[in-house]
């Protein structure tokens, strides 16, 4: 049914820009979403682990790394869309001049975009999650280092979408699954 409602909600190209922070859930919600639809995912943590040597050396800068993470799934997402393939981003969406930029690149591909914010409502759950899953070099991997990243962000997370349709999911909502998840999200996409 989902690969059905995916066919018939993208008469123009799609953009599914997944927003959250680490550990929420929304790279969990992004697989299952693009498996569902069969949409190709455009992960900004796969691009990340890519530039990992560069990381090491002394010249290597994170902001300058993250910079060109972010660049990269911008043109791998703008192929796809001018070949009028929907795309889902997988990425935090932390700053507004993210969501600038997919704006941007919607029109210029004369595609919907709409927005998956996870927001987990159950705290604990969350910081299970956060702390159980694999490590990596450019992720917090503690509760207090997550705290440290939101802090350092000084609110910029919370930003005002405009005009962009917008979901906030409830990832650790008791009783509710991860297929439950996927059928709310696709219900929103065919209603935007």
């Amino acid at each position: 049914m989902a690969k059905e409602l995916g066919e018939e909600i993208t008469k123009k190209p799609l953009i599914i820009a997944m927003k959250g922070h680490p550990g929420t859930g929304k790279s969990t919600l992004a697989h299952a979403l693009a498996s569902a639809l069969k949409f190709p995912l455009v992960d900004k943590d796969d691009i990340r682990d890519s530039t990992f040597p560069l990381h090491q050396q002394p010249q290597g800068s994170h902001a300058l790394l993250n910079h060109l993470s972010y660049e990269a799934i911008w043109r791998v997402a703008s192929t796809q869309l001018h070949l009028g393939i929907s795309v889902i981003i997988d990425s935090p969406l932390s700053h507004r001049t993210h969501l600038d930029r997919l704006i941007s690149l919607a029109a210029s591909a004369g595609a919907r975009l709409l927005i998956v914010e996870c927001r987990p409502s159950d705290e604990a759950k969350w910081r299970e999650r956060l702390e159980g899953r694999e490590k990596s070099w450019h992720k917090p991997t503690s509760w207090e280092e997550l705290q440290e990243l939101i802090k350092g962000y000084g609110g910029c997370t919370e930003y005002d979408v405009g005009d962009v349709p917008k979901m906030v999911v409830d990832t650790t909502a008791p009783n509710l699954g991860l297929e439950e998840l996927v059928s709310s999200v696709v219900r929103f996409i065919a209603s935007s």
